[in-house]
């Protein structure tokens, strides 16, 4: 028995078989030009043109200088917000009202009219957030919501102070926790300018506080808390243990009544007749220079092995 072999089909039959329609010389011709093919859009939505100017790039004045004998390099030097203002161009092109930035900028205006604010603005005040929290207040309308900050503010020289600061938004409650913190900055007395005088303890609701005095170059071993609040007062050398609860807002409390010298004499109540606050219960740590008046005695510090 003879076997014929199938004779192979071409690769036009396939192709025809394969689209049911036949190719023309015509459509074949056009396929083979690049010009004639019409690529489909394949831009990603949120891509930037990058065919259409851009204010925050585009306005600058570039200067080039070409290599010379000092430099065997070409170098270029841009030059922005020379005459006109990168932001302001991008402001108007979002379309951004001016008047409503300068209603805000005055609202929150006052906040900065304190003393040192301006050394806050500079950075050379040192504020920590202890804690930032949301805040509900039941009222007659419904449950009004706010924010609330706890702020520890100094100039790591001697100053300290606290604020509490509460509103709607945090852009706001944050400056006033910090307008209240430097308002409130009172003097700490430092042994060397880096520990405390003695080991201290106080205790301030369920909270307690244990501080010791420690050698040049042992740090600040405490809770987190207290060591921001050390940190902004200038204290480079304690160790300090805290017992009981560990509530930030207590710990700041306890903490600043052991350190600041007291603001109310025990006894004088708020000064116009009231009871006086519980945090101003205290007189606070007394100074050297208290001691020695008291005793009669001169003090020589000695130092920590």
């Amino acid at each position: 028995m003879t076997l014929a072999a199938r004779p192979r089909p071409s690769s036009l039959l396939l192709r025809q078989y394969a689209t049911d329609t036949p190719p023309t010389p015509q459509s074949a011709a056009s396929s083979s030009k690049d010009e004639d093919i019409e690529i489909p859009e394949r831009a990603h939505p949120y891509a930037p043109d990058l065919m259409q100017p851009e204010a925050l790039m585009d306005l600058a004045d570039s200067t080039t200088f070409e290599p010379s004998r000092r430099t065997k390099f070409r170098n270029s030097v841009t030059t922005r917000n020379d005459e006109h203002s990168m932001f302001e161009v991008y402001r108007d092109q979002m379309g951004v009202d001016p008047e409503s930035l300068e209603e805000k900028w005055f609202e929150a205006k006052d906040l900065f009219d304190v003393p040192l604010a301006a050394e806050w603005s500079q950075g050379k005040i040192y504020v920590a957030p202890i804690v930032v929290r949301r805040v509900t207040h039941q009222t007659g309308k419904g449950k009004m919501h706010a924010i609330q900050a706890l702020v520890v503010a100094g100039n790591k020289n001697g100053l300290l102070g606290f604020g509490f600061g509460k509103h709607e938004d945090f852009e706001m409650a944050f400056p006033m926790a910090v307008k209240e913190a430097l308002r409130k900055m009172d003097y700490i007395e430092r042994f060397e300018d880096r520990t405390v005088w003695t080991e201290m303890q106080h205790k301030f609701g369920a909270t307690t506080v244990i501080m010791r005095p420690r050698p040049v170059g042992f740090g600040l071993r405490c809770n987190p808390n207290i060591y921001h609040i050390l940190k902004a007062a200038g204290i480079k050398d304690i160790s300090a243990k805290v017992w009981g609860s560990r509530n930030p807002v207590q710990i700041v409390n306890c903490v600043t009544q052991m350190l600041m010298p007291g603001c109310a004499p025990l006894g004088m109540g708020n000064g116009i007749g009231g009871k006086g606050r519980r945090t101003d219960k205290l007189v606070g740590m007394q100074t050297k220079d208290e001691l020695e008046r008291l005793r009669g005695r001169k003090l020589v510090p000695l130092r920590y092995p």
